[in-house]
């Protein structure tokens, strides 16, 4: 049965298919076919009889004629020798050859197609494969053997891909401008082969439709739900030939009423048409021959036979439209083998199985889907809680010191979980790179910046752009896509990228979904009119709290205005600085159409046709940045009219409008969207259907509580500086395992474990010890595995963690769980930075405040812990998590209290030497706290030593550098060295 494929005029698109192969008119035979065919068989009667026969009269036989003896080691290597080694490989390639020749001469005969590969004979057979083609090419097999002799040379590979469907046809084009040739060539080839097999049928040269096989779409059990890989995989016996089954069933209408498109799963109870030679028992030849099958199914098989292919034309037609309307399409990508050095990994089965389970353990699946918002918010928690403490540390605040970031609890606690596990802050860092790359590039070029309308993150890692328009060839390492407005960065030449002192080109970009595994990044500046929303209004306040979150914390932007109508009032905490929000409809009017007017005059004036110029221009990092209004509430009609004008010109200004409505239609509306109950998001005129990514309401308040408990000026008494774990510090609390953190990582109490798993069971037990109110089972997992693990590994390392601990002298595990399920470690399990919290706690507000000698004591024991910065010899590659921390800004402020209090024990008692001693110790873990050099200035300056105080000047001036001293400093600098400015002039 000949294998029914499509073919195509152009190359680019599958036309329509027959049912039957219908033979082609054959050309005539020109003067050069002669030629070439008897230049083949020249070539083959040299290379089959002049070889051997050359061989056999010159050199004769070359191997030895006796058995091997020692006595051929100590023989003197002549010229003959290497003469009869070279004549060995010679005879054994003009076997491999000939039997090359015999493979390809055997198949171009019966007309079976394309051979089976010999082993090892890559370019030979290639060689033979079109000798014997041209050779054949004036008899009636050659049509179906090969697309002619232009293609010697090329990829073995790609000719064996001859009678399969390589011209694959997506939403968005083909996917690489270097397929079309291919995909040309691979055409010519299917209709010769048809042609060729039609001359083979007998009882009037027609194949009976009998002869195509079905296969129905099972339920899935005990897995996840079929896809087109695992069909060819099972069927096929490979499953890179799923392209070959979209090609057979694409656009053709199931029985359900939806249809196969590039990127969607295939669901139960779908009908597939299969390649001929597809095999295995849950086939089935046409009903009319298999009684076993059922009715029903006979007749959903006939309906979707007679679907054939009627409306491929029309669809290739409007796909292939005008390339200037504003249409979003799914990039087609690489299976991940063809980035990946050969792992065959479907990219729908890559990732961490863990992480495509659906076992959630409690979190919000909302925040552990959503990685790059994810990622946002977590930077942004940390510089708003490292804002804190140093605006606690420098006093702005109720004159407290030290604070300490409250711990989280219920749903916050959930929330921060649920950050720390989806975050991937190495996606947005190459994301960003990427972007500002492209843009340098193009800068050096003097070339524009196109016009992105979306960007396709997808799950290989790849960063697809889609344009407005074509704008020619990327700068490298940036390819072209599946067509002219489609630009590719594949992750391994992301990676490349370092970075560069350019304004992020499209800050405007911002998460809606994923389709597969694909997230879509939608860019609202750019979009050529108002973007609308529609849905219940509890469904779109989640997709328009999920922007403005992202947009308001994202890392790949520099400077924007967001504008919130109609909600998102308490989401400002998270970005005072890019978020604002107004009261109503009408105010966004008044200042959207002052904001226009400006902008239209600015870019004038500067002489730029839109935002994308000035962003690569001398004023690239001050000027033109986004604009991006979110109205969540319905406008009226009047208002509707008037922003629709607004936006009429927007995406030129960099402004951008996604608007909230309940009818679904809203004057001026560019892209309409709809958000389903279901998280569905739908652009049926985009072509889109997305997972939706979501903020729903429970989660936004949960990561508002996270941000305002982290802002130093919540409650009028300040913040609490109370660590959250004490340590009993007597000699009666001595604990059974002491971890050494700050400087080199030690373990006291503890044999170190064997093997290689111990660098990784170290790494959990420091995590472990940082975070003393818990940590959640997928945090640690994520920490250790940030590209994945199953549950399985994660469970195995735990229990290994568990027995390394041991238990206490009272049978309780050092390693337990809590009631939310978090792990916890027991009070006898301390680390150093337990302790030296403890000691500098006791020491000012414990037994301490009323004794001067136990102050004194404590704060000295706690000063020689210090030994260096945290985890000082910590492997490299490993401890990413501590991005996420804020114990690399608590450290150094805690040690400079610590120096800071202890300088002034011994100034009471006018010890300036030890006061200069311990700040100076303090200073080694926090050389860059301002309070320990103004304190050291005051001691030094209370020695009386004025050359002294001259030095302590001109060293703290040159370590300022080019920022000078600080403004504190300098005033201190001029009440205690009143000429210290001609002084450190003269020591420098």
């Amino acid at each position: 049965m000949a294998r029914r494929t499509t073919s195509s005029s152009t190359g680019s698109s599958p036309g329509p298919r027959n049912r039957t192969p219908q033979p082609l008119p054959r050309r005539r035979r020109t003067f050069g076919d002669w030629v070439k065919a008897f230049g083949a068989f020249v070539a083959l009667v040299v290379l089959l009889v002049g070889v051997p026969g050359a061989l056999a009269t010159q050199i004769g036989w070359p191997l030895p004629s006796g058995k091997p003896t020692l006595d051929w080691l100590q023989q003197e290597i002549t010229v003959n020798t290497f003469i009869n080694v070279l004549t060995v490989i010679v005879w054994f390639a003009w076997a491999q050859f000939t039997a090359c020749v015999l493979v390809e001469v055997k198949a171009a005969l019966s007309g079976v197609g394309l051979p089976n590969r010999v082993p090892g004979a890559g370019p030979s057979q290639l060689l033979a494969r079109q000798l014997v083609a041209a050779l054949l090419l004036v008899g009636a097999t050659a049509a179906s053997f090969t697309p002619g002799l232009s293609q010697l040379g090329q990829n073995l590979e790609g000719n064996q891909r001859g009678s399969v469907a390589v011209a694959q046809q997506t939403p968005g084009g083909l996917f690489g401008q270097q397929q079309e040739q291919a995909a040309s060539n691979a055409a010519a080839a299917i209709a010769e082969q048809a042609a060729n097999a039609a001359s083979h049928t007998v009882s009037g040269g027609t194949a009976k439709e009998a002869d195509t096989k079905y296969y129905r779409i099972q339920p899935p059990e005990g897995r996840h739900h079929d896809s087109l890989w695992e069909v060819a995989q099972r069927h096929l016996g490979d499953g890179r030939r799923y392209k070959e089954i979209y090609q057979l069933n694409k656009d053709r209408t199931q029985p359900d009423g939806s249809k196969l498109s590039e990127a969607s799963l295939i669901r139960p109870g779908w009908i597939l048409e299969m390649p001929g030679d597809a095999h295995g028992g849950e086939l089935v030849e046409m009903p009319d021959e298999a009684p076993k099958v059922s009715e029903e199914l006979q007749q959903q098989i006939h309906d979707y036979a007679r679907t054939g292919d009627h409306q491929q034309g029309a669809n290739h037609q409007q796909g292939t439209g005008d390339r200037d309307t504003a249409h979003i399409h799914v990039p087609q990508q690489r299976p991940s083998g063809e980035q990946r050095g050969g792992d065959q990994q479907h990219p729908q089965q890559a990732g961490s199985e863990e992480s495509g389970s659906g076992f959630s353990f409690g979190l919000p699946e909302a925040l552990v889907g959503a990685p790059l918002l994810a990622a946002g918010l977590l930077g942004a928690l940390g510089r708003r809680r490292r804002q804190a403490l140093w605006q606690s540390a420098l006093g702005a605040v109720g004159g407290r010191r030290g604070m300490e970031p409250p711990v989280p609890t219920g749903s916050a606690a959930d929330a921060q979980d649920a950050l720390l596990v989806g975050a991937d802050p190495e996606g947005v860092r190459l994301l960003d790179l990427s972007l500002r790359g492209l843009a340098a590039a193009l800068a050096a070029e003097s070339r524009p910046l196109p016009t992105v309308y979306a960007a396709w993150l997808s799950g290989n890692g790849d960063l697809h752009l889609q344009l407005a328009q074509p704008a020619g060839k990327p700068p490298a390492p940036w390819q072209l896509g599946q067509d002219q407005t489609f630009w590719m960065l594949a992750r391994t030449d992301a990676e490349r990228y370092e970075n560069v002192d350019t304004a992020a080109p499209y800050p405007g970009l911002v998460s809606l979904g994923t389709m597969d595994d694909s997230r879509l990044l939608l860019n609202l500046e750019s979009v050529p009119g108002i973007v609308s929303l529609s849905g219940s209004a509890r469904d779109r306040a989640g997709v328009f709290a999920s922007v403005a979150a992202e947009l308001a914390t994202n890392g790949w932007s520099d400077r924007m205005t967001i504008t919130l109508v109609g909600f998102g009032q308490d989401l400002t905490p998270l970005a005072p600085n890019r978020l604002r929000h107004l009261d109503d409809v009408e105010a966004l009017v008044e200042t959207m159409e002052a904001e226009t007017r400006q902008r239209r005059g600015a870019l004038g004036a500067a002489g730029h046709d839109s935002v994308l110029t000035g962003r690569t221009g001398p004023a690239q990092h001050t000027r033109w940045a986004p604009h991006l209004v979110l109205l969540a509430a319905e406008p009226s009609a009047e208002d509707a009219v008037k922003l629709a004008e607004l936006a009429s010109d927007a995406s030129r200004l960099g402004i951008g409008y996604l608007v909230g409505t309940e009818s679904g239609d809203l004057p001026g509306a560019a892209w309409e969207m709809e958000i389903t109950s279901g998280g569905k998001l739908l652009a049926p005129l985009l072509g889109l259907e997305l997972d939706a990514q979501l903020l729903p309401v429970a989660q936004q308040q949960a990561i508002v509580e996270l941000f305002a408990e982290a802002d130093p000026e919540r409650s009028p008494e300040g913040p609490t500086t109370t660590p959250p774990f004490l340590v009993d510090i007597s000699e009666q609390g001595r604990p059974a395992v002491y971890a050494r953190l700050v400087g080199p990582y030690e373990i006291i109490g503890l044999e170190t474990p064997d093997g290689e798993r111990s660098p990784l069971m170290h790494e959990a037990l420091a995590l472990l010890l940082l975070h003393r109110e818990g940590v959640h089972p997928r945090v640690l997992s994520s920490a250790l595995w940030p590209r994945g693990v199953t549950e399985d590994v994660r469970d195995a390392l735990v229990e290994r963690l568990r027995g390394w601990l041991g238990s206490d002298p009272d049978g309780t595990p050092r390693l337990g769980t809590d009631a939310t399920g978090r792990l916890t470690l027991a009070k006898s399990v301390v680390s150093d930075l337990d302790v030296l919290r403890s000691l500098y706690h006791e020491a000012t507000q414990g037994k301490g405040v009323n004794s001067r000698a136990v102050r004194g004591r404590l704060l000295t024991d706690a000063l020689v812990l210090v030994r260096g910065p945290l985890l000082a010899d910590r492997p490299q590659g490993r401890y990413g998590w501590l991005t996420h921390e804020i114990i690399d800004a608590q450290l150094p402020l805690l040690v400079a209290d610590i120096g800071l209090a202890l300088s002034a024990f011994h100034l009471e008692k006018v010890r300036a030497e030890k006061a200069i001693e311990a700040l100076t110790a303090a200073l080694g873990s926090a050389p860059g706290d301002e309070r320990l050099w103004n304190e050291l200035l005051r001691a030094t300056h209370a020695t009386g030593d004025t050359d002294r105080l001259k030095r302590l000047a001109a060293d703290l001036v040159a370590r300022s550098g080019a920022r000078g001293v600080p403004p504190r400093t300098e005033a201190l600098l001029d009440e205690l060295l009143p000429a210290w400015r001609s002084g450190v002039a003269a020591v420098g």
